[in-house]
């Protein structure tokens, strides 16, 4: 509440930049410089919104007013201006001296926002005043210097500030700015009583129990005329925020446009809330405050650490996958898809070399591996996708056994020499010259014409045009004529941060090449290369394209292609063997939890029916017609979606790749280009 003694003249003032003012003569609030020095403050009230009301606001406006014009000169073009810190501090320190207000960080704001506000208003008012004439254009002549004001202005002052307006970049801002506020689509017609003692009168007179209104409703009642009527313009963004509020919630309200934005359809400008007033922010209004949007690195670091992780958990997951699933799904799709997984094997025991997917895919050791009808591993049954294996050589000391032996405690390869372990089917190679006896009887079965390891076993090559692959002859010329020719060998390809988002080393291997050559399935390595190329050649350079879709996946003995995007938080499923991603319930979760987790660290805000729901969408693709070619569709679908440079992937593919099966010749292209990257960037090089 005010003071008794405060003074009812100086409190109904007019404002400082009012004509009226000068008529009356300079408004300096003695009054409170009179109640200062007696000792005497005043009461200030704050509405909920952390805005100035009451009785004494106006007085507090005025006198802040009078500190401005005191102790700011007119030349200060930039109220942010450093070098006014300390004249600032002294006007806040003049307040608190007269008035009852929390020396606090948010209070301090409010007051110099304000302070600046009539710094602006009161070289307006000179500018108007003196250097303009009655049609509000800039005068010829040298206008004389305001001896009125010569309390607050010096001569010299003066001629710098009439310097500053009459520079030409100044007058065609001013000309811009008296044009849009010349003619306004929706007048305020409230004067100097402003939103927030606007709002004060509304719940008086009405006796509401409530301690703010909606911005909308404060938006229409300012714009209300002395008669009482309503424009049907007015009345009409009124009822469409109506509308709108009962469908948008405070969260989207506050992360996005508010709906007075909306009705309006104009911009959402940050640190305001439009139709509230000054000093009401989204802080303020919706108790919490409005996260700062990311930058475009910050987001794209985020992604990449995310990609990071989830790339590892598909590695340390894919041992665990189930094989048996694979083949039932492939017998699904197609007759020649009907081979069991453990049918790659030779029946019986046969020499092999052994892999492990994690933490990088790299040969481990040899031994045998046993595939015999009803075998047992320590008279317990296999776990499914493993065939038992007899350890005899250790490549990598340090290798763990993917799955331990619980019977003897052994959890190092080192140590299973000699000994039976289980190990994964898709991460065991039969050595060549047993392959190639097991490869024959496998190419009888399915009608193959496989007559050397170049000789392709799925389908038959136009006959019109002989296709010759050139660069798979010359990389596997250039393979056996180097130390790649010796089972076990490897060349190691170095993977850059940005292409998943950390750095590692990808090592490629003889036994990698040898299923490009003949065709067969393809292994992480191989993949992971091709991404490679796909990189060096179309999204180096390019972060739209190269953040737009990510993450292969592989199942356990099947390869999909999920295309996410994670800032609209779609997936993509593409599968060439036509199952349904809720076929792959690990994979899911996994996808959604690293989205979720993404989504978090953007601070991104959601609608709550949207919140738990990630939208993904199946996409028509080609199908394979075997139960190999997973891997070269992959690359492919990869290779497109590149080259076609689309936000979203349609539901039924592109028009430009539409088909029900690629044919034997689009997959040689992708080989093709996959080793003529091998030699030209010399990965292979002796």
């Amino acid at each position: 509440m005010a003071s008794d003694q405060e003074n009812s003249q100086d409190a109904n003032a007019p404002d400082d930049t009012s004509e009226k003012e000068i008529t009356r003569g300079i408004t300096i609030m003695k009054s409170i410089i009179r109640d200062r020095d007696k000792a005497v403050t005043y009461n200030v009230n704050w509405n909920a919104d952390n805005q100035l009301i009451g009785s004494n606001a106006a007085k507090l406006a005025s006198y802040i007013g009078t500190l401005v014009r005191m102790h700011i000169p007119i030349t200060a073009t930039r109220w942010s201006n450093k070098e006014l810190g300390s004249v600032k501090d002294k006007i806040w320190t003049e307040i608190l001296r007269s008035f009852n207000i929390e020396d606090t960080t948010i209070r301090k704001k409010y007051i110099l926002q304000l302070a600046g506000k009539r710094h602006r208003g009161w070289r307006t008012f000179l500018t108007n005043k003196y250097l303009k004439d009655k049609e509000k254009k800039f005068v010829e002549y040298d206008p004389e210097y305001p001896v009125k004001y010569a309390i607050f202005i010096t001569e010299e002052e003066w001629v710098a500030f009439v310097a500053q307006r009459r520079d030409e970049n100044f007058k065609k801002v001013s000309a811009t700015n008296r044009e849009r506020a010349s003619n306004p689509t929706y007048a305020y017609k409230k004067g100097r009583l402003g939103y927030a003692r606007l709002e004060e009168k509304i719940l008086d007179e009405t006796k509401s129990d409530a301690t703010s209104l909606p911005p909308h409703v404060l938006w229409k009642e300012a714009r209300v005329g002395k008669d009482g009527t309503v424009r049907d313009d007015v009345q009409h963004i009124y009822d469409e925020c109506e509308t709108l509020s009962q469908s948008i919630s405070t969260a989207e309200d506050q992360e996005n446009r508010s709906v007075l934005s909306r009705a309006l359809n104009v911009p959402e400008y940050p640190g305001r809330v439009r139709g509230k007033g000054h000093g009401c922010t989204p802080t303020s209004l919706y108790k919490n405050p409005r996260r700062r949007n990311p930058s475009n690195q910050e987001v794209m670091e985020t992604l990449q650490a995310l990609q990071a992780q989830v790339l590892q958990l598909q590695k340390d997951n894919e041992r665990y996958r189930c094989m048996e699933k694979c083949s039932s799904q492939l017998k699904e799709t197609s007759e020649k898809a009907s081979i069991n997984c453990q049918n790659k094997f030779p029946e019986g025991i046969s020499s092999c070399q052994l892999y492990l997917s994690s933490p990088t895919y790299r040969l481990v050791g040899k031994g045998k591996v046993h595939n015999t009808s009803g075998d047992l591993l320590h008279h317990r049954p296999l776990p499914d996708g493993h065939l038992k294996v007899s350890v005899d050589v250790v490549l990598d000391k340090e290798a763990l056994l993917p799955i331990p032996d619980i019977v003897s405690e052994t959890t190092l390869l080192r140590d299973a020499i000699g000994s039976f372990v289980a190990w994964p089917l898709d991460l065991i190679f039969i050595d060549d010259e047993v392959f190639a006896q097991g490869s024959q009887q496998l190419s009888q079965k399915i009608g193959s014409r496989q007559k050397n390891k170049r000789d392709l076993p799925v389908t038959s090559l136009p006959k019109k045009r002989a296709f010759v692959p050139r660069y798979q002859i010359s990389l596997e010329t250039l393979v056996d004529s180097s130390d790649m020719a010796t089972a076990g060998a490897i060349r190691s390809l170095d993977m850059e941060e940005d292409i998943f988002g950390y750095s590692c080393t990808e090592t490629i291997g003889k036994e990698d090449l040898e299923h490009i050559f003949r065709h067969q399935e393809l292994g992480v390595g191989v993949i992971h290369t091709y991404i490679r190329f796909l990189y060096d050649n179309f999204m180096r350079g390019n972060d739209q394209l190269s953040n737009r879709f990510r993450f292969p996946y592989n199942s356990g003995c099947h390869w999909l292609l999920l295309a996410i995007d994670p800032l609209k938080e779609v997936v993509y499923f593409l599968n060439s063997i036509d199952g349904e991603w809720t076929n792959y319930p690990d994979m899911k979760q996994l996808v959604d939890t690293s989205i979720k987790v993404f989504r978090s660290q953007r601070q991104a805000r959601v609608p709550r029916t949207k919140s738990r729901n990630i939208t993904w969408i199946k996409v028509q693709c080609p199908l394979q017609r075997n139960g190999i070619d997973c891997g070269y569709f992959v690359m492919r679908f990869m290779r497109e979606i590149i080259n076609m440079n689309q936000i979203e992937i349609p539901i039924t593919y592109f028009d430009e790749y539409k088909c029900a099966h690629y044919t034997r010749l689009q997959l040689e292209q992708i080989k093709e280009e996959l080793c003529q990257y091998f030699i030209e960037k010399r990965l292979l090089s002796i």
